[in-house]
């Protein structure tokens, strides 16, 4: 029986090594790259992005052409940043206030939003993991 413990337990200390950085890379890629490509596509065509904001992308209190200015700035930074885990909590914070504004004032009860602000939330609290900037530039203050 303790052999069966033990091989369980070297198992997850595996999947905890190896899997999970990999796992939490495809994750942030995956997230960022939606975004990331709304972004794009908003300053392709500029003139439609604003005539969104003014008539579909309506946020409350905020200008339509500030909105647009910042939604994009938003997705084509938050990303970046989610990415490549440098201020990966950052990152993953602005985007998950940027699918609660989408969620709650552009397109509620979007099945999709739930997932990403799922994913958003837990990379909040606990960071973008292994693989990434920050784990990099943490170790090599920690020597320092």
């Amino acid at each position: 029986m303790q052999a069966l413990i033990n091989s369980y337990q070297g198992t997850l200390t595996a999947v905890d090594k190896w899997l999970q950085p990999l796992v939490m890379l495809v994750v942030r890629i995956f997230i960022a790259y939606a975004f990331f490509k709304s972004g794009m596509l908003k300053i392709k065509d500029w003139d439609s992005t604003l005539f969104l904001f003014q008539y579909e992308y309506v946020i409350p209190m905020i200008p339509y052409k500030v909105a647009a200015v910042m939604a994009t700035i938003g997705e084509l930074l938050l990303p970046v940043l989610l990415a490549f885990g440098f201020a990966g909590r950052l990152g993953a914070l602005g985007l998950l206030v940027m699918t609660l504004v989408i969620e709650t004032f552009v397109y509620p009860g979007t099945q999709e939003h739930y997932y990403w602000m799922s994913i958003l939330g837990l990379l909040v609290v606990t960071g973008p993991g292994f693989l990434s900037l920050d784990t990099l530039i943490k170790h090599r203050f920690k020597k320092a």
